[in-house]
């Protein structure tokens, strides 16, 4: 298995990162917009514009990995990005399920987290599947 970084799409990467952010700005407002009266946030959120400089490249980022998975399998589909986008996420729910377990989340920002990497790996898993 050779990525062909040559034939690799860009198109994609630069539509999936502008999705993820887009994403990121509406579930975070929407779910976390009493975020100013939960003390836990309050008290574990950066300060400063770094988080979102970051929040940036990593959706960039993200896109990239997810173009590279689905050329690598050979998905030419919809639906099959949607598949692969689905089981990237479900993989990230499981690491934060085991830091749940061990204490390191509570079960809010557990559940903001599956819950987001879940949406967002399957939106991108569908936009490279679209363009394939």
């Amino acid at each position: 298995m050779f990525i062909d970084f040559g034939s690799l799409q860009y198109l994609p990467i630069i539509v999936g990162g502008i999705v993820y952010m887009v994403y990121g700005g509406i579930y975070y407002s929407v779910v976390l917009s009493n975020k100013n009266k939960n003390q836990e946030i309050l008290e574990n959120q950066s300060a400063g514009p770094f988080k979102y400089i970051y929040s940036i490249i990593l959706a960039f980022i993200s896109s990239f990995i997810v173009g590279v998975l689905i050329q690598s399998v050979g998905s030419d589909h919809l639906l099959e990005g949607v598949g692969i986008g689905f089981i990237l996420g479900l993989i990230i729910s499981l690491v934060y399920l085991k830091n749940t377990l061990f204490g390191l989340l509570s079960r809010k920002s557990f559940l903001v987290a599956i819950g987001d990497h879940l949406i967002i790996f399957t939106l991108l898993g569908m936009v490279h599947g679209l363009f394939m």
